[in-house]
């Protein structure tokens, strides 16, 4: 079962206030959940007023992450959890199970069908990287976009 989760903080910062939003959910590891999360990062970017070109950028991030996991892991869900810290906007796609390598960019034939995802979140990413999953299982990759504010 699919759930979402929605937080808003407020800390003081050098005598301003910096608001966090953060949502996270889980989908089944399945194709169909591909578009599922896409749909929803974009609405949930969109409550929070990031700007256009970061909502863009956050979309392809998501769809290959999510598509990653479904295809190389033995996941029965996948997570992806969503933070705007300033102007900073973090993404992280958590998967249940180990793939039979660690993700990592790689370049493609040009009549190969697949294997450009990580290059291109890498392209749009101002960083991103994997780390062992909170459960001791899986893994979570995650990036980040800067300029998610209109006006950053």
């Amino acid at each position: 079962m699919a759930y979402s989760y929605d937080a808003v903080s407020l800390r003081r910062r050098g005598g301003s206030s910096v608001q966090h939003l953060q949502d996270a959910f889980h989908l089944p590891a399945r194709n169909t959940s591909v578009a599922e999360a896409r749909r929803r990062v974009l609405a949930r970017l969109g409550e929070w007023g990031v700007a256009q070109v970061v909502c863009e950028d956050a979309e392809l991030v998501v769809s290959e992450l999510f598509t990653n996991a479904v295809r190389h892991t033995d996941s029965d869900k996948v997570s992806c959890r969503l933070r705007v810290s300033g102007d900073r906007l973090h993404v992280e796609v958590a998967d249940q199970g180990y793939g039979p390598d660690q993700p990592r960019a790689r370049l493609s034939g040009a009549d190969e069908e697949s294997g450009r995802g990580l290059l291109l979140v890498g392209a749009v990413s101002d960083a991103w990287g994997v780390r062992p999953g909170e459960i001791g299982r899986g893994r979570v990759v995650w990036a980040v976009l800067t300029g998610a504010r209109p006006g950053c």
